[in-house]
């Protein structure tokens, strides 16, 4: 696997290449690697690259307090390539892209942080990664858990084609078309999106956080979900859905948590 330099951004103080390397399809997998320290890995969600979370208070926060703080644009999303067969996004993909993705960096621990369907792939990555000592789930309730979940396959057949948008779903259709996102391949995650079942959580051995909005239970309850992992707490702090990862709120308690900070 051949590191390729892609481009660069700004991050914080910080100039950052952003770089790829080849996973076991030999797919182009994007990531940003910045600061040094204990490395956090942020999972990014749907309709979304790691972009999301480069302009993210967490993120800056993260840097700034000394941590090394690794952003991978998942496939099919962001400066990662973009296949068009349905193989490439089947048999949990994303799950090993983000494995080879530590082996590439070298990681012998590290700590993950999702928000929305960035949080169903780390639950996922989290039975069969040892590595992960203490992870974040943000934005997520216990809904995905369902290989039958309703939403999941509303939003699937929407982005496929197969039904044309309703209340629930044009509005995801209209931002994935104003960003130029491939609405195929977005139908593509939808379908084989990763399922974690209940037994399953009940294995996770790492230190989990369950974080959301007060107004944000789209994706079923947070506390239930917290209820099903061994080593899990729940907190609910103010905000929506989309709001919520983006404040000062959101960081505090995730860095107080990875840093076993007990918050006031």
């Amino acid at each position: 696997m051949n590191k390729v330099f892609i481009c660069i951004f700004l991050f914080g103080s910080l100039l950052q290449a952003q770089e790829s390397f080849q996973s076991f399809d030999q797919t182009k997998i994007a990531y940003s690697d910045t600061g040094s320290g204990v490395p956090v890995m942020l999972i990014h969600g749907f309709i979304s690259s790691g972009n999301s979370w480069k302009n993210s208070v967490l993120a800056k926060d993260l840097v700034d307090k000394g941590y090394r703080v690794i952003i991978p644009d998942l496939r099919g999303n962001g400066q990662s390539d973009r296949p068009q067969e349905a193989d490439f996004y089947s048999n949990d993909a994303e799950i090993k892209d983000l494995k080879i993705l530590a082996d590439y960096l070298g990681l012998d621990s590290y700590l993950a942080v999702g928000y929305s369907r960035g949080s169903i792939v780390l639950s996922k990555l989290l039975i069969d990664e040892p590595r992960i000592k203490k992870a974040v789930l943000g934005g997520m309730g216990l809904d995905f858990t369902d290989p039958d979940w309703s939403r999941r396959i509303l939003f699937q057949k929407a982005f496929s084609g197969e039904e044309p948008p309703n209340e629930i779903t044009e509005g995801a259709i209209a931002y994935a078309k104003s960003v130029g996102a491939d609405l195929k391949i977005l139908g593509y995650l939808q379908e084989f999106q990763p399922v974690t079942s209940i037994k399953e959580l009940g294995t996770i051995k790492a230190e989990v956080l369950i974080i959301a909005g007060d107004q944000d239970k789209d994706n079923g309850d947070p506390k239930e979900l917290s209820e099903q992992i061994p080593e899990a707490r729940c907190e609910i702090i103010p905000g929506t859905h989309n709001e919520t990862k983006n404040t000062a709120a959101f960081s505090n308690a995730v860095i107080a948590f990875l840093s076993n900070k007990k918050r006031g």
